[in-house]
C-alpha cells in the first residue's frame, strides 16, 4: 500500500489532471501544489510509475494509470466525506476541515469511511458541494455553470465552492454574505469595466462581487 506521501501526489496529480482535461500534468506545477522542489517531485512521481501508479514522461510530465486513478478517488472519497463529518457530526467550522481532513484521510480504514459514509446518509457532496466518489470509485459531475456567467435575473442555488482548501478569509467572507451550497442567488448586473457583479442573495443584503471570485462559485439553476 502506498504511504501517506504517495497517497498525497496520487490525490493532487488526479486534481492536476481534472483542471488539464486529462493532459499530462507538469511535474512544476504538482511540486507547486504539494509545496515541495521539483526534483523532489520528479523522485516521487518516478516511484509511483515504478509501482504502476502513474506513467511518467521526461520533460513532458504526468498521469495517472487506471490503478492509480482508482487510488486516488479513494483518497479524495476519504477526504470528502471526513470533510463532511467533522463539519456536520463534530460542528467545525468549513474553514477549518481541510486541514483535519488532510491529516485523517491517511489512519482512517475503509471500514471506518464506509460507517461514516452510512452515518451522513450516503452524502453526494462534502461542506464545499465538492461531489464525493462512491465507494465503486465514480465522480458524480453535477451540471453547474460559475456565478460570473450565469443568466442575468434569473434565480440559481449555490451547488459548490471551487478551490475551498486554499483560503480561509474567503469562506469567511462567503459565509459572512450567505454564500454557501444551497443559497438562492440572483445575478442583477454586470459592471465589465470593473470587473464586477451585483447580486442578490437570499436572506442578506445585496452586494457587490468581483468576477474572479465569482469564478470559483458553481451554480445552477433553481427548480420549482
Amino acid at each position: 500500500m502506498p504511504t501517506a506521501v504517495a497517497e498525497n501526489y496520487l490525490k493532487q496529480l488526479y486534481y492536476g489532471q481534472q483542471a488539464a482535461s486529462g493532459e499530462l500534468v507538469r511535474v512544476g506545477d504538482l511540486a507547486a501544489a504539494i509545496g515541495v522542489t521539483p526534483g523532489t517531485a520528479t523522485t516521487m512521481v518516478k516511484s509511483l510509475a515504478r509501482s504502476g501508479w502513474a506513467v511518467y514522461a521526461p520533460r513532458t510530465g504526468a498521469r495517472l494509470t487506471r490503478r492509480g486513478e482508482r487510488l486516488a478517488l479513494s483518497v479524495v472519497r476519504r477526504h470528502r466525506l471526513l470533510e463532511l463529518f467533522l463539519s456536520k457530526v463534530l460542528g467545525l467550522d468549513w474553514s477549518e476541515v481541510h486541514a483535519e481532513a488532510e491529516v485523517l484521510e491517511h489512519a482512517v480504514s475503509e471500514k471506518v469511511v464506509e460507517k461514516i459514509d452510512v452515518l451522513l446518509g450516503r452524502p453526494q457532496v462534502d461542506p464545499h458541494g465538492d461531489p464525493i466518489p462512491t465507494a465503486s470509485g465514480t465522480l458524480p459531475k453535477p451540471p453547474a455553470t460559475t456565478l460570473a456567467d450565469c443568466p442575468l435575473d434569473r434565480t440559481m442555488h449555490i451547488v459548490r465552492i471551487m478551490g475551498a482548501d486554499q483560503d480561509k478569509d474567503f469562506l469567511h467572507f462567503l459565509d459572512r454574505n450567505g454564500l454557501i451550497p444551497g443559497a438562492t442567488v440572483t445575478v442583477r448586473q454586470r459592471h465589465s469595466a470593473a470587473q464586477a457583479i451585483q447580486i442578490d442573495v437570499k436572506g442578506h443584503p445585496p452586494i457587490a462581487f468581483g468576477t474572479t471570485a465569482a469564478k470559483r462559485i458553481l451554480v445552477k439553476a433553481k427548480t420549482t
